[in-house]
């Protein structure tokens, strides 16, 4: 956890997130960039079946401010989150962000504040900010 904040805050930094610097790739250090503006890339890769709209997954997530600071985080937490794909369960960021994904799958993603809204915020979240995601596929059910 200690490491991820450390490599956000970077990222915020040094600019390594701004759209020129990204490639279309899935390849190396690159994010993938999608239709949306979500750009993401694999930090860990997963094995089995491939998560699409329509599965329910557990998942772990924590979304910070690209600064480092936490909003939200169940990775620690006893249960991961069941979300269902394409349910309208989760942001958009999130699940877009989950598709494509394998079993024990880890992904950075970088979501746009479009594709991070929510009906209403909890008091630590600004509707305007772009968000830094670590989505983790626990399981597809």
């Amino acid at each position: 956890m200690r490491y991820f904040l450390i490599f956000v805050s970077l990222l915020g930094i040094l600019g390594c997130g701004s759209p020129s610097r990204l490639k279309n790739t899935r390849s190396g250090n690159d994010y993938v960039t999608t239709e949306t503006g979500l750009r993401y890339r694999i930090l860990q890769k997963g094995e089995g079946q491939v998560a699409k709209a329509g599965h329910e997954v557990l998942i772990r997530e924590t979304t910070s401010y690209l600064n480092g600071t936490v909003l939200y985080s169940n990775e620690t937490s006893r249960s991961p989150v069941k979300v269902l794909i394409g349910g309208n369960q989760a942001t958009n960021a999130v699940d877009e962000g989950l598709r494509g994904m394998q079993e024990g799958e880890i992904r950075h993603l970088i979501a746009a504040p479009d594709l991070v809204k929510r009906k209403s915020y909890p008091p630590n979240v600004s509707p305007d900010s772009t968000l830094s995601i670590k989505l983790i596929l626990v399981k597809i059910l």
